[in-house]
């Protein structure tokens, strides 16, 4: 604990300028991901839509849900405060790329800020809180015993097949209904309903008119696919937008568990936890120039991300640098290739158990 710094040495090696935010510079970056997604949309106008070309199809789902990923970071990034200084222009941005996505934009800001505060915290963390062996179920998840039991029963490459396909299919959307993997402290939860039995804590009573709010947004979007699916056919719609649309939920759900699981990172219980010894479990991985491109660099400058949100993109690169250089300890960088780090997440990280003698949760293996 005596390694990590504290709020305000992090402020003193980090430029001043990088925590400031420029409004034209945040446009800027929208604008080019906008740039991007409207030349890919138009070489979707293009690819017939026959059975014939389903293989296509599904190539183009790939790429236009990459390149439309670049929205979601730009939202995430007005839900903290990153993306200008006008607070109703930020929040209206957001909301509207959020809704578009079909994320409820307050909802989903409340709860990523929990996710923040508690990061890899074993009861209060807020997505990828892990199972534990002899877990009590009120401040620990749970059930530990039973998954290293079903990993050693089908084998490790299946486990690890499964795992892959319930996080990155179905994750996001059991995420936001019903609150899977979400910390023990806060019960069952949606992101689109704020009231008993689903408030789960996540949204006090001065939320709930947020709540609904978000729910306004998603639910112009639903009514904006009904449309154009009765207008053009259903076949448009899941080409065009369902499509991409899951591979943007598969980035976002990679991302997150990347960056916040490995099989030497731990979580952590309230006597070992503090906000930055949190923001310092996060881990900063190489996605490569093209990635860091379309996706304005979330991934390779993640630690930073978590030790001051409010820090934009464009200013993380630099930020993250300073970091390294004044904090090389708890600095965490994994050179592991992106689909050889989810491969070994997916297969080893199964559940925790409490170290002797400490506050700590070290991953057990199969």
């Amino acid at each position: 604990m005596e390694d990590i710094p504290s709020k305000s040495a992090i402020t003193k090696v980090v430029p001043e300028r990088c925590f400031t935010r420029q409004t034209t510079t945040s446009f800027a970056y929208l604008l080019q991901s906008l740039v991007i997604q409207t030349a890919v949309v138009w070489i979707g106008l293009t690819i017939p839509q026959t059975k014939l070309m389903i293989p296509i199809w599904i190539l183009y789902a790939f790429l236009s849900g990459t390149t439309a990923m670049g929205f979601w970071v730009i939202a995430h990034e007005c839900g903290h405060g990153a993306f200008s200084n006008n607070r109703r222009l930020q929040t209206i941005v957001g909301y509207v790329l959020h809704s578009i996505l079909l994320v409820p934009y307050f909802s989903w800001q409340r709860s990523h800020a929990i996710h923040h505060r508690f990061t890899n915290h074993i009861s209060d963390g807020e997505t990828h809180v892990p199972l534990v062996i002899g877990g009590n179920g009120i401040s620990e998840q749970a059930g530990g015993e039973k998954e290293l039991a079903l990993s050693r029963a089908i084998g490790k490459t299946k486990y690890g097949f499964i795992q892959l396909v319930l996080h990155l299919i179905f994750g996001w959307p059991a995420y936001l209904l019903a609150g899977k993997t979400g910390g023990p402290r806060y019960g069952i939860s949606n992101h689109f309903w704020p009231r008993a039995p689903f408030s789960r804590k996540l949204w006090p009573s001065i939320w709930s008119k947020k709540v609904w709010i978000s729910d306004f947004g998603v639910g112009l979007t639903l009514i904006g696919l009904f449309i154009w699916g009765f207008k053009c056919g259903i076949a448009s719609v899941t080409t065009l937008y369902i499509g991409p649309l899951l591979v943007v939920n598969c980035w976002l759900v990679l991302y997150t568990w990347l960056h916040h699981t490995d099989t030497d990172v731990p979580h952590l219980a309230d006597s070992e936890f503090t906000f930055m010894r949190g923001a310092f479990l996060s881990i900063d991985r190489p996605y490569g120039r093209l990635l860091n491109f379309l996706h304005h660099q979330i991934g390779s400058t993640h630690v930073i991300h978590h030790i001051a949100p409010g820090i934009p993109h464009y200013h993380a690169k630099e930020a993250t640098i300073a970091i390294k250089k004044a904090f090389p300890k708890p600095y965490l960088y994994s050179p592991t290739p992106i689909h050889k780090a989810l491969w070994n997440i997916s297969s080893n990280c199964i559940a925790v158990r409490a170290e002797k003698g400490s506050s700590r949760y070290i991953w057990q293996q199969s």
